[in-house]
């Protein structure tokens, strides 16, 4: 009765506990007395085969939250020995596993997001026991093989995987993309705009595709520079901070004037083309200036070159520009309250075409115009003199700008969007 077991006998033992069978019946089934029996099988089990992944997942969401090991043991019907190696090993494992920082879930809020799953419920009620956001655990189920297929170590592993840090960026891994973001920099595209229409031409093709945020940092930020730093000067500002840009109407006033609040309703929802915004850039001192007119339904942009900004001379100028295209284009021109179009009336009389005045400092009333004169800058900066470009540098810079895409026309071009309302008439650009 007494004694070690035999090679056999403990074998046999061995099979008998893993089983499930207590160790005084495998003493009884032995013929042996229980001190050896349970010398063999509790010496065999530092590492508890019969515990389900569930049960020791739920052993470890009940510890996290401070449940002693006796009433664990309780709980779960183990004995506090096999909680106890359960448990340590548990720490030991994860003294060698990624540590992540109280925003991301833990490796024990994970094993409670696998009980709640195995039991069935839904992903906000397990949010709510861990304290989580309900789009949270959804991300994290859906991302590391959905609820059948959910494993709270290789999921935490797999998050600790993705969190290293430093990564290259996507820009400096990609010389393909790297040289065709460059291209369009030159050409003074916004990182916007070349972000948009790398998703329109490469659709099927992701690694040609980046975030503008990404061209940014590529750009600006130490470290990250997969772009050479020359081609920040080619950004529309011309420096790292984008901050907001405003300026406000400092202008006189004009005779018989009709305001923009009687402008026609068509004109808002921009479904209607053939209705533009004016205005003019001042050079350096104001001794030089160029007129720029914009249509708000395709971007267009139309550039008046001007020996100087008297109302003689801008009435000319647009006389000219408007017959350029067809009469259906020119409906309407909205301006500021610049002594520049004191021969409004004259003008209207004359083409047919209606000038509204917006209100005096309301800039946001011509946004359009607004926006465009900040691409204008880009090719024509405040504090120059406008006068060196001649008209076939205005007629350059617009060709340029008109066929840039822009993000308010899902990236299309404008030359492109007036293409596509005037499919009989060409458009140079």
């Amino acid at each position: 009765m007494g004694g070690m077991l035999s090679e056999r006998e403990r074998s046999k033992a061995k099979k008998l506990a893993a089983a499930g069978m207590s160790i005084k019946d495998i003493a009884r089934a032995l013929g042996r007395s229980k001190h050896p029996v349970s010398a063999v099988v509790r010496g065999t089990s530092k590492v508890p085969r019969m515990v389900s992944e569930l049960e020791a997942a739920q052993m470890v969401a009940w510890a996290a939250e401070g449940i002693s090991r006796v009433e664990i043991s309780r709980r779960t019907g183990w004995n506090q020995t096999t909680v106890r190696e359960l448990l340590s090993r548990f720490h030991a494992r994860q003294g060698q596993m990624w540590s992540p920082s109280p925003a991301r879930l833990s490796l024990a809020e994970r094993e409670q997001v696998l009980v709640g799953l195995v039991q069935g419920r839904s992903l906000r009620s397990i949010a709510a026991e861990i304290d989580r956001a309900p789009s949270t655990v959804s991300r994290e189920v859906k991302a590391n093989g959905g609820r059948e297929r959910y494993k709270a170590w290789a999921a935490h592993g797999r998050a600790g995987h993705q969190a290293r840090r430093p990564k290259a960026s996507k820009l400096a891994s990609c010389p393909r993309l790297a040289g065709q973001v460059s291209e369009w920099l030159v050409e003074l595209w916004s990182p916007v705009e070349i972000s948009g229409r790398l998703r329109s031409e490469f659709s099927e093709d992701p690694t040609m595709q980046v975030s503008h945020e990404t061209i940014y940092r590529s750009l600006y930020v130490q470290g990250r520079g997969a772009l050479r730093k020359e081609l920040a000067a080619c950004l529309r500002s011309g420096r790292a901070q984008r901050r907001p840009q405003g300026r406000l109407e400092r202008r006189g006033r004009n005779p018989d004037m009709v305001m923009i609040s009687e402008r026609p309703a068509e004109v808002e929802d921009r479904a209607v083309p053939g209705h533009w915004e004016g205005d003019l850039l001042v050079g350096a001192s104001g001794r030089s200036a160029v007129g720029a007119l914009v249509e708000r339904s395709t971007r267009y942009v139309m550039l008046l070159h001007l020996e100087d900004a008297r109302a003689e001379t801008v009435d000319q100028a647009m006389r000219t520009a408007i017959a350029t295209l067809p009469a259906e284009m020119f409906r309407t021109i909205t301006w500021d309250q610049g002594h520049e179009m004191a021969r409004h009336a004259n003008f209207t009389i004359d083409t047919g075409i209606q000038v509204y005045f917006c209100d005096p400092h309301s800039p946001w009333q011509r946004g359009t115009n607004e926006n465009t004169n900040g691409l204008l800058r880009q090719y024509m900066p405040k504090g120059t003199d406008l006068s060196v470009h001649s008209p076939e540098d205005l007629a350059r810079i617009a060709r340029s700008l008109n066929n840039r895409p822009r993000q308010t026309l899902g990236f299309l071009k404008p030359s492109e969007k007036l293409a596509q309302l005037l499919p009989t008439v060409a458009v140079t650009g």
